[in-house]
């Protein structure tokens, strides 16, 4: 048995969240994205703006995509409904517009929070977030886990902190924009774009693909056509899953016992569940028609 595979570049699907303060062209910028990421692909918006994203429809490179309003309240399992709807009807890209309405909007979990203080003994802030964050985390697994690529967009705000001035005076500083969203949301994704609202030069707070690193730019269809081309480097997943599938059926079928068929299913239950979850079936599947064999040879 063994717990650690050598490590190697597997395809992936993107999570990118596009930053900035309203205005600065977070639904244009996505759309175009995922324009060049699925060229032929199908997208599909979820809309808390109040529709305003069909009024990129028609503009140019602007691709076509599904849409879908999503209205008060903004629970983090109302958000999970849309994006399970949109993974069902095949979509390609999903692009959350906006992510920052679960946290801060109407019936979001800061909402979710204060309803939960005030029912609470003594408006017990802290208990309250024990019945909250499970909600919100249930929404990043969502993200997270979706079988295709997903674009967030989170509204920003001036984010202050205050300090000690050089007369020992406590003021408040301007310390930069900060999401609209938990603290620490950003380090889930693959690539965060803060955009500036003059210009909508965007510049990467956060990027493992090392592909815009320093750089200052416009995103668009060419942004979606290089992360397109990074995210297929590597080898498929399924690929991986159905060699290693291979791999643990040979030797299912070589064991003799039914008691050492059981210890071997504990040796290599680490390697069952690195496996997709169809091959992972096929394998339990085959672990019972084996035993089921067994017995019967006994």
């Amino acid at each position: 048995m063994t717990l650690f595979q050598k490590a190697e570049r597997k395809k992936a699907k993107l999570r990118l969240s596009i930053d900035g303060p309203s205005g600065s062209g977070k639904t244009h910028s996505g759309l175009l994205v995922a324009g060049g990421l699925v060229p032929d692909g199908k997208i599909f918006l979820i809309d808390t703006e109040r529709d305003s994203a069909t009024l990129e429809t028609g503009k140019p490179g602007i691709p076509d995509f599904f849409h879908a309003p999503l209205t008060p309240p903004f629970t983090p399992a109302k958000y999970r409904e849309y994006i399970e709807a949109a993974t069902t009807e095949g979509a390609d890209v999903i692009i959350i517009d906006s992510l920052s309405h679960a946290w801060s909007g109407s019936g979001g979990v800061l909402d979710m929070h204060d309803t939960a203080s005030k029912a609470q003994r003594g408006g017990n802030s802290w208990a309250a977030w024990r019945e909250v964050t499970p909600e919100h985390n249930a929404l990043v697994d969502a993200i997270l886990q979706a079988p295709c690529h997903i674009v967030c967009t989170m509204r920003t705000k001036t984010a202050w902190e205050v300090v000690e001035t050089s007369n020992g005076k406590k003021a408040p500083q301007k310390i930069g924009l900060k999401p609209e969203q938990r603290e620490g949301m950003e380090y889930e994704f693959t690539l965060v774009l803060d955009l500036a609202l003059e210009g909508h030069i965007a510049t990467a707070s956060k990027d493992r693909t090392s592909l815009f690193d320093g750089k200052h730019f416009v995103p668009g269809i060419g942004t979606g056509e290089e992360l397109a081309e990074w995210l297929n480097t590597g080898r498929d997943p399924e690929e991986i899953s159905a060699a290693a599938l291979k791999k643990l059926k040979a030797a299912v079928s070589k064991i003799k016992a039914v008691p050492h068929l059981e210890n071997w299913w504990k040796a290599h239950r680490p390697e069952a569940d690195r496996l997709t979850p169809d091959d992972r079936e096929c394998l339990v599947t085959h672990c019972a028609a084996r035993k089921e064999k067994l017995i019967e040879e006994e």
